[in-house]
C-alpha cells in the first residue's frame, strides 16, 4: 500500500499538475530532440553560427527534463518516459524525416519554444491555483528561458 501524501496540495490538483508537467515534459523532450537532430544536420552560411547556437539550445532542454520528471515524482506520479507516452503527450510535430534549410529550422524552433511557453503557462495557472510554489517556481523558470529563446531565434529572422 502506497504511503499517502500530505503537502498540502489535493490529491485531484497534485493530479492535475502531475499531468500538465507530463506535457511540459514531452513538449520539452520533444523540442529536445529536435534541437539536437537540427544541431547535427545544419548546413549553410551560418552553419557555425546556428551549430553552436543549437547546441546551446539542444543542452539546455536536456538539463530541463530531469527536474520536470522529479516534480511530477514529488507529487506522487509516475514521470512518463518512453517515446510512445511522449507522442500522446506533447504538443509538438516530430521533427521533419529530411531536415529542412537552416532559416526552416530556425522557425520551427520559435513555434517550438512558443509552444512549450504556452503548455508551461497553462501548468503555472493549475500551480498557482493549488498554492504549488516549487512547481510555480520551475514553470517560471522554464518560461523565462524559453521565451528568451524564441526571442532570439525570432532576431535571426529579421533583415
Amino acid at each position: 500500500m502506497a504511503t499517502k501524501i500530505d503537502i498540502g496540495i489535493s490529491d485531484k490538483d497534485r493530479q492535475a499538475i502531475a499531468d500538465g508537467l507530463s506535457k511540459l515534459l514531452a513538449d520539452t523532450y520533444t523540442l529536445y530532440l529536435t534541437t539536437h537532430n537540427f544541431h547535427w544536420n545544419v548546413t549553410g552560411p551560418m552553419f557555425n553560427t546556428l551549430h553552436t547556437m543549437f547546441m546551446g539550445q539542444y543542452t539546455e532542454l536536456w538539463n530541463a527534463v530531469d527536474p520536470i520528471a522529479e516534480r511530477i515524482r514529488a507529487l506522487g506520479h509516475y514521470a512518463p518516459g518512453s517515446y510512445e507516452q511522449f507522442s500522446k503527450l506533447t504538443s509538438l510535430p516530430d521533427v521533419p524525416a529530411t531536415p529542412p534549410k537552416a532559416m526552416e529550422m530556425i522557425k520551427v524552433l520559435v513555434k517550438g519554444h512558443e509552444t512549450v511557453a504556452r503548455t508551461a503557462r497553462t501548468t503555472f495557472v493549475l500551480a498557482g491555483d493549488a498554492d504549488d510554489q516549487p512547481t510555480a517556481d520551475l514553470l517560471t523558470q522554464r518560461l523565462d528561458i524559453h521565451e528568451k529563446t524564441a526571442w532570439m531565434l525570432r532576431s535571426l529572422l529579421e533583415e
